[in-house]
């Protein structure tokens, strides 16, 4: 595995290609859904029908019935817009430019299989195999799963036995590549509250494991009862407990209580099997970690506080048995965080991130091309909208340092800017939506017609103060209306109950605009998350020492949509000479 399949060159060119794309498309994407009625979004941008937009995407949706309209394409068109008023007019080439534009569309990505075969060199892990899905929910116990392998053979390929989990959160990751693969593993999350958690999580997984390769020991060793083998009695079950093969009383709960679960109710746990072991691991892990106050925004007490607990937490390891391979730290991660300065004990190790949130993915990055002692790199980002934009034009999200995008040094010559609503598009979700599992377009209606009535009746419409979540309080649109407004600290006396009730009636037959043009947003979705991820990539081949780059598809869409991981692995003479 010396070379990459796709060279710097090509990555530059189809970054290219999806530049053009969107500079005709981002206008969609940056659109803000609170202002689709004051500013009549729908007719600026375009010119069918929502009833042949819903169409043609529903039809998309569909694997069979992609639209495969080759009709003449309109030389006054560009990618289904009109040259002349920029409005779309053709939603079915729109449509087809997406799909063409997206990840899979420009097939620059590996699949998991292709990165698995080049790098196991048929390896398989010989110890027990962990099921996650006994301890996790559906969508974790895949990407566990998924990832865990790929990180355990980009260690065994480099020869390192050490992991680095960056935004390690709940420790799910850390702890099965612990237990499984036998990495020592260093987790580290800015939140002591995740810290302690995963800590105490681990320490109930390692006792599972136990109990589970036990167990799973004495199936293949005793298939028959022990009362049917000649020279077991039960003084000899009670005082060999801890042998291996035998299960204790303990143990034996926990399997039990584990093995009660279904995969297919994961996210509803019976308090009754859970009890033992499942008790420690929160359902809510599809929820993806916000995130945490910087350094410098905190106080000196408390990063004193964080670091003596990192002291008193090393020591600790120190003192327990060599099979402890899983340290949980608390640390604020940045490209320039010095990793020795956390672990006293690192050597050449391999840098992962499991769904980072916002700057942190490319953070991930860029400590992986600064430090020597890393020796490869697995990160999946997530929540687009928090990454800061170094070409903000208004300057916003500039201050504090080093921004997330871009990330390459081709984009940021070209002072490339993306927008967070555009950004926000991105998290969306083609592959659920398409399913039926769409937006809650309710939700979005009521805060578009919520915002014509502040035009309309408050001068300060445009408060900095936020509605929040009113929609799931709200028994109906008065009365979220209503709340909205006592929120924003603003008279609601002066509206009748008919009067709000009047505007919802006003707007509820252009609901379908709305609808369309939401789905427009996630069929751009793909593309502009491909650029984001174009430019992590590009970054990597930028570097001179890597001798692979790749972006990876780990996950199944619909169980993780955010599904796609940047590889990279720096060369061996390069690491050793450094």
């Amino acid at each position: 595995m010396t070379s990459s399949s796709r060279s710097l060159t090509e990555i530059q060119r189809r970054i290219d290609e999806v530049r053009r794309f969107l500079a005709t498309t981002l206008s969609i994407a940056n659109a803000h859904t609170v202002e689709f009625y004051t500013h009549d979004v729908w007719e600026r941008f375009t010119a069918v029908p929502p009833e042949e937009v819903l169409s043609a995407v529903s039809l998309c949706g569909d694997r069979q019935g992609a639209p495969e309209h080759r009709a003449k394409e309109n030389s006054g068109t560009t990618f289904g817009f009109c040259n002349a008023t920029n409005r779309l007019i053709d939603i079915h080439e729109l449509l087809r430019a997406a799909k063409a534009h997206s990840l899979p569309g420009l097939g620059v990505c590996m699949s998991r299989d292709e990165i698995l075969q080049a790098l196991r060199e048929n390896w398989e892990n010989p110890g027990t195999q962990l099921e996650p899905d006994e301890f996790m929910n559906c969508k974790k116990s895949h990407e566990v799963q998924s990832m865990s392998k790929v990180v355990a053979c980009l260690a065994r390929h480099c020869g390192v036995k050490q992991v680095i989990d960056v935004g390690s959160g709940k420790g799910y990751l850390s702890s099965f590549l612990s237990l499984q693969y036998g990495l020592q593993v260093y987790g580290i999350d800015s939140s002591s509250t995740n810290t302690h958690g995963a800590q105490e999580r681990n320490r109930k997984l390692k006792k599972f494991s136990k109990a589970y390769q036990k167990h799973s020991k004495a199936q293949k060793e005793a298939p028959h009862s022990p009362q049917d083998e000649p020279g077991m009695n039960q003084d000899e079950d009670v005082s060999c407990g801890d042998a291996a093969g035998v299960v204790s009383p303990e143990e034996e709960k926990v399997l039990n209580s584990v093995s009660g679960v279904n995969p297919v109710e994961e996210m509803q746990p019976n308090p009754e099997t859970d009890e033992l072991f499942l008790s420690a691991l929160s359902v809510d892990v599809i929820q993806d970690t916000p995130p945490r106050d910087p350094p410098v925004q905190l106080s000196a007490e408390e990063r004193e506080r964080r670091k003596r607990e990192n002291l008193e937490r090393k020591a600790r390891n120190r003192t327990d048995s060599a099979s402890t391979l899983f340290s949980p730290l608390t640390s604020y991660v940045t490209a320039e965080t010095e990793l020795r300065e956390l672990i006293d004990e690192l050597e050449d190790a391999v840098m992962v991130g499991l769904h980072t949130c916002g700057d942190l993915a490319p953070s991930t990055l860029r400590m992986f091309v600064a430090k020597a002692e890393l020796a490869a790199v697995c990160s999946v980002g997530c929540c687009y909208h928090l990454l800061s934009e170094e070409f903000d034009p208004a300057g916003q999200e500039r201050l504090g340092g080093t921004c997330g995008f871009p990330l390459s040094q081709y984009l940021r010559n070209q002072s490339l800017f993306c927008g967070r609503n555009a950004r926000m598009s991105a998290c969306l979700a083609l592959e659920r939506v398409s399913l039926g599992q769409g937006i809650q377009m309710e939700s979005l209606f009521y805060r578009a017609v919520l915002h014509v009535i502040l035009r309309d009746h408050y001068s300060a419409f445009k408060s900095e103060k936020r509605v929040g979540n009113v929609y799931s309080k709200a028994k109906s649109f008065v009365d979220y209306v209503r709340r909205a407004l006592r929120r924003l600290e603003l008279d609601d006396s002066k509206l009748s109950d008919d009067d709000i009730q009047g505007y919802h009636d006003a707007y509820r037959p252009r609901m379908g605009e709305m609808h369309a043009f939401n789905m427009l947003k996630v069929a751009l979705a793909p593309c502009i998350e491909g650029l984001l991820l174009l430019d992590r990539l590009c970054y990597l081949k930028e570097q001179e020492d890597l001798s692979f780059s790749a972006l990876v598809q780990l996950f199944d869409p619909l169980l993780s949509p955010r599904c796609y991981a940047v590889v990279g692995l720096k060369s061996c003479k390069d690491r050793t000479s450094s």
